[in-house]
């Protein structure tokens, strides 16, 4: 029993030893807007792993003024309040928990309007701000029926009934379906700005998944790659920046075209990844598998298809096949992710766009886009994570976000697996292209920097990577043993 105990506590002291080399527990990590601070070049903040780094490619960013980190609307809020540095430029629900208890509530990242559950509730009560502190997820009111860019509706083909409100927003008179201004509330993650060289890049005049028309840059009348949201309304980062600030920021006339180029050319200049591990060290080293790290990220091309054969998603991890515990956990997972086929079912717009139902296929099948693991083609799939009956919330009776129900138009096409009838936490696309075979369709996003943003899910319902895998492991049978799983969760941690 002394012994035992004698190996726990040496074990406990290289766990913090460890810690020590990769983070510094006591740095001031989160910025605020009006901070005036400078931002190294390359800095590396806390991870569940260990370190992520952040990597300004055109050198140290003074934030005096600059328009990211400057409130620009009415509530307070800058872009930085969401993406954070030290969060992989996204957020994480450990550092918004910090934040509450910090500020007692008042930082503008709980702004009423999107930062609580419903702009109605009492805004100094956390159970009014539940899905942000527990989930990481902003309220997200889009307007119904859904509009062109004109301004003159969309043609929809579906009804949409609310069946469950816990938020209470989509019932409210003045916020909800039936108010003035009829909005439907959806609760998403955000995404990181970081790495956009390879978000927005793969544009086609068609998008594969639909065989329809891309979404053009209004600015350049580009086919534009359709991957920058979760449903794809944005087409370009200029338009998704007037939106936030318009919107998240509540600003009460738009940014100037200097100010929004600013805020572009700072998140086209950031990248960010995985850097170091508690116990695998540095990541990115000589000879090591050449895609890890915030250099790689800054120095490889956008756009590329991943070969699995010969140049592979995230590059080989031959190098890593040794004798060291994590690296060869780690090159496994990669192999498994790469490699490991196994039957995919129902999912619409991989299953149904003519390539067989079931196929059998690998993770990198959709996951094809070099360095970042989205798809190289507009990538809004519906793998089931919102849709009943597989998606991640445990009960239409006992679900934290808002249920509805969705009656597809006899003249539409039907979901492919789901019919006329769907049940939904959020149905994605669909809300924005009006179209009954969308529901439920996310686009996927990028995997790099994950253990420094938990949760997971553009629902954020998974807290952990062991979550993550457990549902497409379970989604998909893919029939991973419990070493397997650790493998895939040591390859995307590493990442």
């Amino acid at each position: 029993m002394r012994r035992l105990f004698v190996i726990v506590i040496l074990i406990a002291g290289i766990v913090l030893t460890l810690s020590a080399q990769y983070q510094d527990r006591f740095k001031n990590t989160w910025i605020e807007p009006g901070s005036g601070v400078t931002l190294p070049e390359f800095d590396a903040f806390d991870s569940v792993d260990g370190t992520v780094g952040v990597l300004n490619a055109s050198g140290p960013v003074s934030t005096e003024g600059n328009p990211f980190f400057t409130a620009l609307g009415t509530n307070g809020r800058a872009c930085v309040n969401c993406h954070q540095p030290t969060y992989g430029m996204s957020v994480s629900t450990s550092g918004l928990v910090e934040r509450w208890r910090t500020t007692e509530g008042k930082d503008p990242v709980f702004a009423a309007f999107d930062g609580s559950n419903c702009p109605g509730l009492p805004q100094d009560q956390e159970k009014s701000h539940s899905l942000l502190l527990k989930r990481g997820l902003f309220r997200i009111p889009l307007s119904w029926p859904p509009k062109n860019a004109d301004g003159s509706p969309k043609p929809v083909e579906f009804t949409i009934e609310v069946v469950r409100d816990p938020t209470g927003c989509n019932t409210s008179p003045q916020y909800g379906l039936k108010s003035a201004d009829p909005t439907i509330s959806v609760y998403r993650r955000p995404r990181p700005a970081a790495n956009l060289k390879y978000v927005t890049s793969g544009g086609r005049p068609i998008v594969l998944k639909t065989g329809m028309l891309a979404d053009l840059d209004p600015e350049t009348g580009n086919p534009v790659g359709m991957n920058l949201m979760t449903d794809a309304r944005e087409p370009s980062l200029k338009t998704q920046a007037v939106s936030a600030i318009m919107g998240h920021e509540q600003a009460h006339e738009a940014p100037s075209r200097q100010q929004i180029e600013k805020i572009v050319e700072f998140e086209s200049q950031v990248y960010v990844a995985q850097q170091a591990h508690i116990f695998g060290g540095p990541l990115a080293v000589a000879g090591g598998p050449p895609a890890l790290g915030v250099a790689a990220l800054r120095d490889r091309k956008a756009g590329v298809l991943g070969d699995n054969d010969y140049d592979p998603v995230f590059g080989l991890f031959t190098a890593w096949k040794g004798n060291d515990y994590y690296r060869a956990s780690v090159a496994r997972g990669a192999d498994i992710f790469m490699f490991r086929q196994f039957w995919l079912r129902d999912a619409t717009h991989i299953n149904s766009i003519g390539l067989g139902n079931p196929l059998k296929r690998t993770c990198a099948t959709c996951h094809n886009a070099q360095m970042t693991g989205q798809d190289l083609s507009a990538g809004w799939v519906d793998v089931g994570t919102t849709n009943y009956p597989t998606w991640t919330d445990p009960s239409t009776e006992s679900s934290e976000l808002p249920v509805f129900k969705i009656t597809c138009n006899r003249d539409a096409d039907p979901h492919p697996y789901l019919g006329r009838v769907i049940y939904t936490t959020d149905p994605g696309r669909a809300l924005i292209s009006g179209r009954c075979v969308d529901v439920g369709s996310i686009v996927m996003q990028q995997l790099r920097g994950l253990s420094a943003r938990a949760p997971y899910f553009a629902n954020g319902s998974a807290k952990t990577l062991r979550e993550v895998v457990d549902f497409y492991d379970r989604r998909f049978d893919m029939k991973l043993t419990d070493q397997e799983k650790e493998d895939l969760i040591n390859f995307l941690g590493a990442l």
